[in-house]
């Protein structure tokens, strides 16, 4: 998803009372790494081929130490 995707997005759903969560999907790695410059930041990034992770690209909200 690209900030202009994001922007949209955002202003169709300005109205919601639910916390939003942004994602773009690809099946592998090697895929993402063409989209990967255009992915707005403030959304996360879900991969088929390691359905149990997710990358963020959104600041300090998962910011942190991980804990086991």
């Amino acid at each position: 998803m690209d900030h202009i995707r994001y922007s949209e997005l955002s202003s169709l759903f300005s109205r919601s009372t639910a916390d939003l969560v942004y994602v773009s999907c690809f099946p592998d790695r090697s895929v993402i790494r063409r989209f990967l410059p255009d992915l707005a930041w403030e959304t996360e990034v879900w991969l088929a081929s390691e359905p149990t992770h997710m990358i963020h690209l959104n600041g300090e909200k998962f910011l942190g130490p991980y804990h086991h």
